[in-house]
């Protein structure tokens, strides 16, 4: 039975005395792959939320993370999934709302707390329809052992031409391996490797969008320059990278035998717990001094409704508080490395974490290019990406070849693109 609302729905940064009650309990259960978050949800998420509304309860059903999409579309289909529906990213979320799963949450009073970024993953095509509540990003960079660099005398790098310099001195040194990364799983070439410093050279979002509207091609010299560099790095990554998988480059890093590594935030929590060094971080070298800097803050998770919830009023009140200042500051600082992309000011309490976000403050904001639009057809530029990375890194594929093979393959099935 639909349960009504008292009063109207909580705005985002309500005080607590000012928060609606329902007539009668109801229980909103959400839907997620996220089953590693499920003690977080349970011990401060859950109690902080129901605290401050009475009468309504969360229960938290996350799935197996691969097998989630499939299991969520079995339960909308036979009408039996939960209230609220914790989005991925882009393709597989618009593909929910359009096939009438999902409920557009444009008029949400929370969603003025959120930029046109920060909503980007979450939207239709022409941002006409916005339909999860953006919850968090990741912000791409590099780690660096603090010990090492002091023993070695090094600062972090802010320029290009200073990174190379500081992978020579260590590589010169001979105690540590200057970076760890290898190419045998291949993502990780191009989620922390061209992901992480191209957004530098075709200028973030400006890029991204000319290349969805075709006013870009993968062959300017924007696109191809990151995968120049990554060329280079070939010489840095220690012996035997082409055959070494991403749990073999954490375990190298956080043992302390690598000096850096290329990677992400969402490494802290883990990397707090095995590491027994100090660590630090520094956003993606510029190409030259003075340039503008950008950083790749990738949309990661978001939570919507289910179109057919019989809830959907005690739900909207669920969704405006996960757009409040309380929620951003409870998840970012439980789950250190994963941002609220709201606006609202968030002291991290990690100073790991408190670093990446700095970020923020002194560069510009971007996706990972081949996240919206760009990987929907054969052949998929996400996956090409990843091998076309790995292959200009061990020196099998020149950066142009590469490039050209991308541009080729977007431009066989992407019309703005031919």
């Amino acid at each position: 039975m639909k349960r009504s609302i008292i009063g109207a729905a909580l705005l985002a940064g309500t005080s607590l005395t000012a928060i609606p009650a329902f007539a009668q309990d109801v229980t909103l259960t959400i839907e997620s792959w996220r089953n590693d978050d499920l003690t977080l949800w349970q011990d401060k998420i859950i109690p902080a939320f129901e605290a401050a509304h009475p009468g309504v309860r969360l229960n938290f059903t996350p799935s197996a993370p691969a097998e989630y999409n499939a299991v969520l579309n079995s339960k909308l289909d036979a009408g039996s999934a939960g209230d609220l529906i914790t989005c991925r990213p882009f393709d597989a979320s618009l593909a929910l709302y359009d096939g009438g799963k999902l409920a557009d949450l444009s008029d949400l009073e929370a969603m003025a707390n959120f930029s046109g970024v920060a909503k980007s993953a979450w939207q239709t095509d022409d941002g006409s329809a916005t339909f999860c509540v953006p919850m968090a990003s990741v912000i791409h960079g590099f780690l660096y052992n603090k010990e090492a660099f002091a023993e070695l005398g090094i600062e972090p790098p802010k320029t290009v031409d200073e990174f190379f310099s500081v992978l020579d001195r260590i590589a010169e040194d001979g105690t540590y391996i200057p970076m760890a990364m290898g190419t045998n799983d291949q993502w990780e070439a191009a989620t922390m490797g061209y992901q992480n410093i191209g957004p530098n050279y075709w200028k973030g979002e400006e890029g991204r969008l000319a290349l969805i509207r075709g006013e870009q091609k993968l062959t300017d010299d924007a696109w191809v320059a990151p995968y120049r560099q990554l060329a280079r790095w070939k010489d840095y990554l220690g012996d035997g990278f082409e055959a070494q998988t991403y749990p073999d480059s954490q375990n190298l890093f956080t043992l302390g035998r690598a000096a850096i590594y290329p990677t992400g935030s969402w490494e802290i929590s883990g990397f707090n717990t095995q590491a027994d060094f100090e660590m630090g971080a520094f956003p993606p070298p510029v190409v030259a001094e003075g340039d503008t800097c950008y950083i790749s803050d990738h949309t990661d998770i978001a939570i919507g409704l289910n179109a057919a919830s019989p809830n959907a009023e005690a739900a909207k009140a669920f969704l405006n508080w996960v757009g409040s200042e309380e929620f951003a500051s409870l998840y970012a600082n439980a789950l250190p490395g994963f941002f609220s992309l709201s606006n609202h000011e968030v002291a991290m309490e990690d100073p790991l974490a408190q670093e990446f976000v700095s970020w923020r403050s002194d560069c510009e904001s971007t996706i990972r290019s081949t996240y919206q639009i760009l990987s929907r057809g054969t052949p998929n530029l996400e996956n090409e990406t990843w091998n076309a990375s790995a292959q200009v890194i061990k020196g099998a594929e020149t950066p142009e070849e590469a490039a050209s093979r991308l541009q080729d393959g977007l431009a066989s099935w992407y019309a703005p693109q031919q």
